[in-house]
C-alpha cells in the first residue's frame, strides 16, 4: 500500500469519526445527506475513468466540509 492508499484509508477513518462525533450537531437529515454523498462516491467510482483513484480525495473533501460544519470552522492544531 502506497502513500495514496494510506491517505485514502485515513480519509475513510476520519469521515466515520467526524460523522459519528458530529451526528447530534448535524442532525439526522444532514447526516443522511453526507452518507448519501459517500454512497454516491462508492457507486460512482466504477463509472468514471480513474474513479477508484479519485475516491480518496472525494472523501477527503467530504471530511473538510464535515469539519467546517461540526466544529464551526477549522480545527486549530497547537
Amino acid at each position: 500500500m502506497g502513500s495514496a492508499g494510506v491517505a485514502a484509508l485515513i480519509a475513510q477513518v476520519v469521515f466515520l469519526v467526524v460523522l459519528s462525533v458530529g451526528w447530534s450537531e448535524l442532525g439526522p437529515r444532514r447526516g443522511a445527506v453526507f452518507i448519501a454523498l459517500w454512497l454516491l462516491g462508492v457507486v460512482g467510482r466504477d463509472y468514471i475513468p480513474y474513479g477508484a483513484d479519485l475516491f480518496g480525495p472525494y472523501v477527503a473533501l467530504l471530511d473538510i466540509v464535515l469539519v467546517f460544519i461540526v466544529f464551526k470552522g477549522d480545527v486549530r492544531l497547537r
